[in-house]
């Protein structure tokens, strides 16, 4: 069934190769634009859509790779899946410049594996905290500082308003426990180079913090009313509701422009007034005082083991993420940029405010990726099972109960 979908990395009259290029659906017209920008006169490089969610995405890929498809020349992965890529040997390994000072940490993180640089970033992401101006002043809440999950949850309750966060059964919900633990100053896991052998971290301490922060916002009258299914963009509805105040939401890069293409006089959009009421804030504080670790998301660029075209296929990742192709998703899609200079240009200071700007980049740099190991999948799906539904979370066993079963499917002991 793999082989059936094979596409031809080389013209059919053996002239000029033809690049495919594996890309996930965000931004599909200016990646088809920065696709044709950086086709030369030896080859050309054409886009190929992947399915919409992370999941499949690493599915269609895996298969097409564990097959040796030579016409998966560049793809577009989630940070996640570059560490389980490149322990597959299904990546080859980019120059070690691909990554500079300019590169920002979080981004620059995600790329590496063993000591080597597997994949080029292009865009990253990360969540902030968005709220309503005036739910933060009827509630008291002085956003000028850090606020916590407590706060952010209690001023919410109090004035009537909600909390949106990604608590469906999905990789976005374990986004949000790795937030939390990472904010407490744990990690879900370590020594992932170790393989099956790492050490689960998750019953400490620092995961008892993540998952009273979880349970408060069930038993809150914050809390949504999809709660246990809500994903980013359910969540967005609860900001301009038709009566309400509005909510405290964790969401990612692009709000800032749905929210602003909505506004007119139609039904469904928003008013100018309405927009200008949008805030923004660091990440909450899963305990006062300890810097938050906001998520870190985003997509980078892998050249498949197999291509025909090795030389052809690093030269276009390379271009297809650079300074020109990152302004350009980040000003047309709003998706932001893994290098920090670009966030000093012009066209991105004449779209975006100058301080939100700035708590996108920080956000990137201090954020906490999710773990770079082989078996992500099976960790996050195993996370996924104990910790849903989030009605269920308690401090006193989640964390331990949720150890136990990732421990078992490393080892071999529980399927999923």
């Amino acid at each position: 069934m793999a082989g059936a979908g094979l596409l031809s990395a080389c013209g059919s009259d053996g002239g000029k190769p033809t690049l495919n290029w594996y890309i996930n659906p965000d931004g599909q017209d200016t990646l088809g634009a920065i696709a044709e920008r950086c086709s030369t006169e030896q080859y050309d490089v054409v886009t190929q859509l992947l399915p919409a969610s992370a999941t499949d995405q690493r599915t269609q890929l895996a298969r097409r790779l564990a097959a040796e498809d030579s016409s998966t020349d560049l793809m577009s992965i989630d940070p996640v899946f570059v560490p389980e890529f490149a322990n597959a040997n299904w990546l080859l390994e980019l120059p070690a410049d691909t990554i500079d000072d300019d590169t920002l940490q979080g981004a620059a993180d995600t790329v590496v594996w063993e000591d080597a640089v597997y994949a080029a970033p292009q865009w990253a992401n990360t969540q902030v905290l968005w709220y309503r101006r005036s739910l933060a002043e009827a509630a008291g809440l002085d956003m000028s500082e850090p606020v916590t999950w407590d706060q952010v949850i209690d001023a919410a309750s109090e004035a009537g308003g909600t909390v949106g966060v990604q608590a469906n059964q999905y990789e976005a919900y374990v986004v949000l426990i790795n937030s939390l633990i990472a904010g407490a100053g744990g990690e879900i896991i370590s020594d992932t180079e170790a393989g099956r052998d790492a050490t689960v971290e998750i019953d400490s301490e620092a995961g008892r913090e993540a998952a009273a922060v979880i349970q408060k916002l069930a038993d809150s009258p914050a809390r949504q009313p999809d709660f246990t299914v809500s994903n980013e963009g359910t969540t967005l509805a609860y900001m301009y509701p038709a009566d309400g105040p509005g909510e405290f939401m964790t969401n990612w890069t692009f709000v800032y422009a749905n929210y602003q293409g909505l506004i007119g006089d139609g039904e469904g959009q928003i008013s100018q007034e309405d927009f200008d009421d949008l805030g923004w804030a660091r990440y909450p504080q899963t305990v006062a005082g300890e810097e938050s670790r906001p998520p870190i998301g985003g997509i980078e660029i892998g050249v498949g083991a197999y291509t025909d075209e090795p030389d052809f296929a690093r030269e276009a990742a390379l271009c297809v993420t650079d300074e020109q192709a990152q302004e350009e998703l980040a000003v047309n899609d709003g998706l932001m940029p893994s290098r920090a200079s670009v966030y000093e240009s012009q066209a991105l200071q004449d779209n975006f405010p100058t301080d939100l700007l700035a708590l996108y980049r920080d956000s990137i740099d201090t954020g906490a990726p999710r773990p770079k190991s082989a078996f992500y999948n099976q960790i996050s799906v195993a996370i996924q099972q104990q910790w849903h539904s989030p009605e269920d979370v308690d401090p006193e066993t989640t964390p331990g109960r949720s150890s136990d079963f990732v421990t078992a499917v490393l080892e071999g002991r529980a399927l999923l």
